[in-house]
């Protein structure tokens, strides 16, 4: 007898659970969720709900680099979404700095400190890994068969921009939109960033400092190409 084995339809294949690793994401981002509505339900306070919105938009561009693996799309199309995933992917690293609220005045008496960072750490977890996976698939598109340095060279501009990405997020407060919405306000703003880099010279180390912060991240958690370090759940089917 043939043993018995499981496997998604193939017309399921661009389904978010079409992967064993895509599996594991989902299960991880419904803890996320559910620790937050058990707090709601506990509290009886909505705090922390915009967390969950926040990993929405962190799964946006997985799932536009998902798709641009998957989908045979015309040249000009698939630049086009690649555009589009550079708009949404520093949402994905934005996550991170929502580990702020361990030491603002989010903290209720009735949940217990654990408790809380257990949930904010779920979601910056879980952000930081859509981004690294997403960030993988672009490199494995647009760097194939390319030389080590060449992949520096792509990686470390895409987070000085996802660095940048969160700076404006968190403290301009912009968001992916808004360059469609609001183009001529965010604009001006980053303009005079760049015109007067000293009046602004605290934004531009956090970019610099979480640019490298990010790069070494995303570095350390990845496959290596070369087999010398190797995570296999990061591996994609």
């Amino acid at each position: 007898m043939t043993p018995l084995s499981f496997s998604l339809p193939r017309t399921w294949r661009f389904l978010p659970l079409r992967t064993e690793m895509d599996r594991i994401l989902m299960a991880s981002v419904l803890f996320s969720c559910t620790l937050v509505g058990l707090r709601i339900l506990h509290t009886g306070r909505l705090t922390f709900l915009s967390m969950i919105w926040n990993l929405f938009l962190a799964y946006i561009p997985y799932a536009i680099s998902t798709a641009l693996t998957v989908w045979k799309k015309p040249a000009f199309l698939r630049i086009l979404i690649f555009f589009i995933w550079l708009l949404f992917i520093p949402n994905s690293f934005y996550i991170l700095t929502d580990l702020y609220h361990l030491a603002d005045n989010h903290r209720n008496s009735r949940v217990p400190e654990w408790f809380d960072l257990a949930l904010i750490l779920s979601f910056a977890c879980n952000g930081l890994l859509l981004g690294v996976l997403s960030t993988q698939q672009v490199e494995k598109l647009l760097m194939h068969e390319k030389t080590y340095i060449w992949r520096w060279a792509f990686i470390y501009p895409i987070m000085w921009l996802n660095a940048l990405g969160v700076y404006i997020g968190r403290y301009l407060r912009y968001n992916s939109w808004d360059i469609v919405t609001n183009p001529i306000d965010l604009i001006s703003d980053i303009t005079t960033m760049v015109l007067h880099p000293m009046r602004y010279r605290d934004a531009w180390g956090m970019v610099f400092c979480y640019s490298i912060l990010l790069t070494l991240l995303y570095k350390l958690i990845k496959p290596d190409h070369h087999g010398k370090y190797h995570h296999y759940f990061l591996e994609q089917k």
